[in-house]
């Protein structure tokens, strides 16, 4: 599949799920930026995955800076044919524990970036007659866990903001899905372990067996390559007809 002549905005995509969509799209031909977390060496590295990405450092918690990254990608880029809302953040602790301030920022990262992104982007996909928007939710937009009560709510959100908006788009060549990875081994992932470790009082060890791999049924970790084999999926003419979808990927863990 070629997206030669393409342009991509990846947030979230320093590392992880968001770099590796970052890279497939590159291989296949699209210009890209890419938005995250990093020291200036990570940045780099991360741009030279990306097949030589442009970078912008937008705080997509704060929607000034996300207005700038959007300009920045219309300058540099000439628009934004492909949209991916990845950018995330996760703090765990039961609910008379969760400080107001981490509850306001996954909520601002993980949910509300995409809708300051999206009414950014689609004027120009609806001009162009073509557009993909692809949001990362989570197994989590469709069940809970305890300790989690703010990223639960932001990925549900995420999967009714999807729905929204691949309706208002639907007849101008626009997509809009997401796709809710169960547990993937990122370094989200790896950092919630400390805080779970804490809040339901078990080892390393328990965590990984007992809580994250104990909801998956195939007991492995989704890998960031499977993720971003769908999202190029999600950009081919092949999936023009999938809009407002929900995609697991999560070993079963939403089966039952």
């Amino acid at each position: 599949m070629s997206l030669t002549g393409k342009r991509a905005l990846v947030t979230g995509a320093t590392s992880g799920i968001g770099l590796a969509i970052a890279k497939a799209l590159a291989q296949a031909g699209a210009r890209v930026m890419i938005n995250g977390f990093g020291d200036a060496a990570q940045v780099a590295a991360a741009q030279a995955e990306a097949g030589g990405a442009l970078y912008h450092g937008a705080d997509m918690s704060k929607p000034g800076e996300i207005a700038a990254m959007m300009a920045a990608a219309h300058e540099q880029l000439g628009g934004v044919d492909i949209l991916v809302n990845n950018a995330g953040i996760q703090f765990v602790a039961p609910v008379e524990e969760f400080p107001p301030e981490k509850w306001d920022a996954i909520l601002a990262i993980n949910l509300s970036s995409a809708f300051h992104t999206t009414r950014a982007a689609v004027p120009g996909m609806k001009a162009a007659g073509w557009g993909r928007i692809i949001n990362t939710a989570s197994a989590h937009s469709l069940v809970a866990s305890p300790f989690k009560s703010a990223y639960v709510a932001a990925k549900h959100g995420m999967a009714g903001f999807t729905k929204a908006i691949a309706l208002e788009v639907a007849e101008h060549g626009i997509t809009a899905n997401c796709i809710s990875p169960g547990y993937v081994w990122t370094p989200l992932v790896e950092k919630q372990i400390p805080d779970t470790m804490a809040a339901r009082k078990l080892t390393r060890e328990q965590v990984i067996e007992d809580v994250l791999l104990k909801a998956q049924p195939t007991k492995q970790f989704v890998t960031v390559e499977q993720v971003a084999a769908l999202a190029l999926f999600l950009c081919s003419d092949a999936a023009s007809q999938i809009t407002g979808a929900n995609m697991t990927m999560d070993g079963g863990w939403t089966a039952a």
